[in-house]
């Protein structure tokens, strides 16, 4: 408490007049803007509901900066800004995180295609036995590429050639796995509770797949491919899945969702349920990997399977609001890969999806077209408690790391998490919990009344 309480303290004494002259300058403009509008409107005859139909609303940044991290650095003395960076995204074998130089292909694509592009470089320290093992993982985020009133198959082949250039910077970086967000080949429509948007399920190996397989082969490169599946061997039962797509183009296997949420405007359930397929790591090319979709991340032994089953590097391709898991989205991750010793790459899809029709959730709030601004801010955590910065809060972007997978042993010996676990008393409390005759291990103080609770 006392780390955040001093970061409250260097950034509310630094930004206060930063913030302050922002606020004052978007209020000018806006009023410049409305001026503008108002003439505009009255010389075409416009009525008074015209113009406030061209009042500007939010584009999801923070003060007009894309993501916390650029806020600060913008904001803060050099200085102030090295020592803040240290305690909100630590250090990776005890320096800053190393930056990597972005190849001017990929530069030119993310100027030409209007997204975010960032890169990293996580290190270990050297070995006697063991030669580096790098590997560059690729993560990207999207917003989709036209209204949700559209045709669906233009959305979908929209969304297609949206990422086609995201994919191809990836490829030009040297990308060995690449992983995308969750349902990123159509809107996340399952707030609506409209079964028409299950028009957008396929099979396993089915248009987004293939669609991806192409990129696979080209770039030599892993892909794992979150979408909405239908298993047509199975009474076409629908799954939120993720098709793990090899360096070949082969299709190695698939992860279905274990966690379904009920909670807000994620009303998934009317869609599919929970997964079957356990917690699987797939060993590809580059890496063992594991995928814990969306939802998962709030569950710590899904995190924890994984580990047990040797996962290097676990993907959390997600969909989530501001209003309900910003604050958790930093933290959750961060603590997964220490606490298991391996690298997550979050993703999250970006912007703010509107429906042909209001919806309600049981939540005592009024009707309405939208679930909310999904915020973007994928990043990827390491074992050692370091992470990169996030990619921006409203903007499409790319987001490409080197990790020394050597990293992931060398925290296991370091701090011994995994030696020390007691995995023998956790068995034995699952086992006890899940009969119906399970009672709680409390001690009561025998001085507490009887009524006490």
């Amino acid at each position: 408490m006392a780390v955040y309480s001093l970061i409250k303290y260097i950034v509310i004494n630094h930004l206060f007049e930063c913030i302050t002259a922002r606020r004052n300058h978007q209020h000018f403009c806006r009023e410049k803007m409305e001026k503008k509008e108002e003439i505009v409107n009255n010389k075409n005859g416009n009525s008074e509901e015209s113009s406030q139909t061209l009042t500007p609303t939010t584009d999801g940044s923070i003060c007009g900066f894309q993501s916390l991290h650029r806020l600060l650095e913008s904001s803060l003395s050099p200085q102030v800004f090295k020592e803040v960076s240290r305690l909100l995204i630590g250090l990776n074998c005890g320096k800053a995180l190393e930056p990597l130089t972005v190849v001017e292909t990929a530069k030119d694509l993310s100027s030409q295609h209007d997204f975010d592009i960032q890169a990293f470089k996580f290190n270990a320290e050297k070995e006697l036995l063991r030669e580096p093992r790098i590997v560059r993982v690729g993560l990207i985020q999207n917003s989709i590429a036209l209204p949700t009133t559209a045709p669906f198959l233009d959305q979908k082949k929209a969304i297609f050639q949206k990422l086609k250039p995201i994919i191809d910077a990836t490829g030009a970086s040297g990308v060995n796995i690449l992983c995308l967000q969750e349902a990123w080949m159509m809107p996340f429509a399952f707030c609506t509770r409209e079964k028409r948007w299950c028009e957008f399920a396929e099979p396993a190996d089915g248009e987004s797949t293939q669609f991806l397989q192409g990129f696979a082969r080209k770039y030599n490169m892993v892909i794992v491919n979150p979408i909405l599946e239908r298993d047509l061997k199975h009474g076409e039962t629908i799954w939120n899945t993720a098709v793990i797509i090899g360096n070949n183009g082969n299709i190695i296997g698939k992860h279905r969702k274990n966690h379904i949420p009920r909670v807000g405007d994620f009303n998934e359930s009317t869609y599919y349920m929970e997964g079957n397929t356990g917690h699987p790591v797939f060993e590809t090319a580059y890496g063992k990997i594991g995928v814990n979709i969306c939802y998962g991340r709030h569950h710590p032994l899904n995190w924890l399977a994984f580990g047990l089953n040797g996962a290097e590097i676990v993907f959390n391709p997600s969909a989530t609001v501001g209003e309900l898991s910003e604050p958790m989205w930093p933290i959750e991750a961060r603590n997964a890969a220490i606490a298991n010793s391996y690298f997550v790459g979050s993703i999250n899809r970006v912007g703010t999806e509107v429906f042909p029709n209001p919806f309600t959730s049981g939540d005592g709030k009024p009707q309405h077209a939208d679930f909310g601004h999904f915020y973007g801010s994928s990043h990827v955590s390491a074992p050692d408690a370091s992470c990169t910065p996030s990619l921006s809060r409203n903007k499409d972007g790319l987001l490409i790391s080197d990790m020394d997978l050597n990293l992931c042993r060398q925290l296991k010996d370091k701090w011994g998490f995994r030696m020390t676990a007691r995995y023998e008393l956790y068995a034995d409390m699952l086992s006890r919990y899940v009969k119906p005759d399970f009672e709680p291990q409390v001690v009561s103080d025998p001085l507490l009344p009887k009524n006490h609770l």
